[in-house]
């Protein structure tokens, strides 16, 4: 699914994060931005060493927001690793929109055209997809109206059970 919004592109695409043909793209990050499991792991392990010790050398990052690194040796130029909330905490969309919008705020600053983000604390974090869905592509579509966001920002999500619920989602949202 693909909508235009004033004079930016917003997609949503099922598959691999590292392998779309973006300037960045997001690592769904915890607090101490330590690379593990689900999209993260697949960063450092086609991304190498080098993005690791960059999070190392950074420390951390509280949750709601995120830190740009380079991205190793994956074809895009930076990893923007955005860090979501744990189930439970309270606030979860809110969250979760707050770590995108630093995260537009940051591919602003950097002059990145184009960033793909996946679905944030929607893993081992436990945030429902609905909940994800909501801040994600509300925190979006809100910056892409106010021309606060690259000309292109691609979704990328793992499975088609996760794409249909943002499909839905965004259709909600670009009525409104």
């Amino acid at each position: 699914m693909q909508v235009r919004i004033y004079e930016s592109e917003l997609e949503l695409a099922q598959g691999d994060i590292t392998e779309t043909d973006v300037e960045a793209i997001v690592n769904p990050a915890n607090h101490l931005l330590k690379l593990g499991a689900g999209v993260a792991g697949a960063i450092a392990k086609k991304g190498g060493p080098m993005i690791q010790r960059e999070c190392d050398n950074i420390g951390g990052c509280p949750v709601g927001s995120a830190v740009i690194t380079g991205a190793g040796e994956l074809p895009c130029r930076y990893v923007i690793h955005a860090v979501g909330p744990r189930m439970g905490e309270g606030e979860e969309e809110e969250k979760i929109a707050s770590a995108v919008e630093t995260t537009l705020d940051l591919c602003t600053k950097k002059g990145i055209q184009s960033v793909a983000i996946p679905a944030i604390s929607t893993g081992v974090f436990g945030v429902p997809m609905d909940v994800c869905a909501r801040g994600l592509l509300g925190a979006i579509v809100k910056r892409l109206k106010e021309d606060g966001a690259p000309p292109r920002v691609v979704v990328v999500l793992a499975d088609f059970r996760a794409l249909s619920v943002f499909e839905e989602t965004l259709g909600g949202l670009v009525k409104k």
